[in-house]
Formats: structure tokens, sequence, C-alpha cells
């Protein structure tokens, strides 16, 4: 299935890109499992993702938690906590 990924702050600049589109293996069914694959793609994704508790996630726009289901051609954010001043 594929995706689109979309990175912000510095979860962007760990990874070094601002978004692309991934083939997802079939087995991948939630936003949760989705970070661990790509933790599991090693570098700046496990830099930036290895630690699930300081991810926030939104799918086509929407805040879900990590046990949201995805689908073929979603948006997948992924960002750090927000703070408001």
């Amino acid at each position: 299935m594929k995706v689109t990924l979309v990175y912000f702050a510095w979860v962007r600049e760990l990874i070094g890109k601002d978004e692309e589109a991934l083939e997802v293996p079939d087995d991948i069914a939630t936003a949760g499992e989705l970070i661990g694959w790509l933790v599991e793609k090693g570098g700046g994704y496990r830099e930036a993702l290895g630690d699930p508790e300081r991810i926030r996630i939104a799918v086509n726009q929407t805040h879900v938690t990590a046990d949201h289901a995805i689908a073929a051609g979603d948006e997948v954010a992924l960002f750090p906590p927000v703070t408001g001043g």
C-alpha cells in the first residue's frame, strides 16, 4: 500500500526530508505499526521516531492515536508535540 508521509519540525530535520511517498508492506495496519516499520529503516528515521511518546500523528489532517488504522492513499503526518505561547 502506498502512503504519503509528511514530516514537521525536528522530525523533518532528523529524517532529512519534508515528505515522501512510500510503498508500505501490506501487514502494516496502524499508524503505530507504520512508525515501528520506519524506525527499522534506521538512520534518521530511528533517531527521529525511536521514542514514540515524543511523536504526534495526523492521518488525512486529523489528529489520531497510534492504534488508528491506515489505508492506501492516506497522508500521515508525523510531528513533535506542539506548545502554545
